[in-house]
């Protein structure tokens, strides 16, 4: 499909300049600009890109200054933030692509599940007994939905994910490839002989519009439930333990480990390979830098950390610029206590 730049501006509420006439059919990189694509310009300092793009017309920020050698070839809308503008573009694309519906003859579906409409079941699938799918639910090849899991409305399952059994998903949910929702948690009791398996019993709980990065793992809990609250965005290759509560909007970077019993608050953010110990309480709006160590809880929220153990972003940034200098500071140190044992050797000769 083609829109011109009046289209696309009336959509996204953008000023035209240039041909408002110009079209577009696809998306591309500024860099990578290519005749009837729509790039966009976000950062300043790919400004740069605009004056070379062969793009066909690029969304840019209404203060975003220009110089008047500006590529003559490219249609520019201007908008309160690009990068928002676009994002609305790539959803509406991506809705606008056909769903694929229907249930293969090569997948496998238990007699008492329940299936609804406007489904989509790819071959291979697999769906247990008294399992329900909601409308609208696309399950591709070679993911397992185990007995009496319940899987919401359009939600979006692709290969090779694992929802283990009695385990909940809720609406417009997407899980990744190799995504496992409900192994059990790491419990075990030590005995004389070794390690004894605690059983887990829970479930775990996804709610609405949550999205679950590539191969990353939500245990279900000892008792009860794991919970992923609304809203809540993973990365890949995150571990959220047993009776962990994710909050609100909480967003997970790759690599992220939360051990167990962990409640975490809402519209919290986490960077990459952050660790979080268990039975900690984290409250709302606290953004912990990559590679953080949470070591303990930080209840009162609205706090940035860094470091491990983690401390207050600004004091890790200060305490960062004294280790790099410690080797220095270690020999002066140890030139200063010379010295002052040699002062001293000097005041007790003066004093004989």
């Amino acid at each position: 499909m083609e829109f011109t730049a009046k289209q696309i501006a009336d959509f996204i509420q953008g000023t035209v300049e240039g041909n408002e006439n110009a079209t577009v059919n696809t998306f591309a990189k500024i860099e990578e600009g290519v005749p009837g694509a729509l790039s966009f310009l976000a950062n300043p300092k790919y400004i740069h890109y605009i004056y070379e793009t062969r793009s066909s017309i690029v969304l840019v920020d209404k203060g975003l200054t220009l110089s008047s050698e500006k590529n003559p070839d490219v249609t520019l809308i201007r908008v309160d933030n690009a990068y928002d503008a676009v994002a609305k573009l790539l959803t509406l694309y991506e809705m606008s692509k056909p769903k694929k519906k229907g249930i293969d003859s090569m997948a496998y579906i238990s007699p008492s599940a329940t299936i609804e409409e406007d489904c989509y079941i790819a071959p291979f699938a697999y769906i247990g007994d008294h399992v329900h799918v909601g409308k609208g639910t696309q399950i591709y090849p070679h993911t397992t939905v185990y007995d009496n899991a319940t899987i919401g409305e359009n939600c979006l399952l692709y290969p090779n994910v694992s929802v283990y059994h009695d385990c909940k998903i809720g609406n417009n949910v997407i899980l990744h490839s190799g995504c496992v929702i409900g192994a059990d948690g790491f419990g075990f009791a030590p005995t004389a002989e070794g390690y004894d398996k605690i059983p887990q019993i829970g479930i775990v709980t996804i709610e609405d519009n949550v999205e679950i990065g590539a191969n990353t793992c939500v245990d279900r809990s000892t008792m009860g439930s794991t919970y992923v609250r609304k809203g809540v965005k993973i990365d890949n290759l995150v571990q959220v333990a047993h009776n962990v509560d994710v909050g609100a909007n909480t967003v997970m970077s790759a690599q992220v480990g939360v051990a167990g019993s962990t409640k975490i608050g809402q519209w919290c953010m986490f960077g990459g390979q952050v660790g979080i110990a268990g039975h900690a309480v984290i409250g709302d709006e606290v953004r912990s830098g990559a590679q953080a160590g949470i070591a303990g809880s930080i209840r009162k929220g609205h706090v940035t950390v860094q470091g491990s153990p983690a401390i207050d972003a600004k004091n890790f940034a200060r305490s960062s610029i004294v280790f790099k200098n410690l080797p220095e500071m270690f020999v002066d140190v140890n030139r200063m206590k010379k010295e002052i044992e040699e002062l001293k050797e000097l005041l007790k000769q003066e004093k004989k």
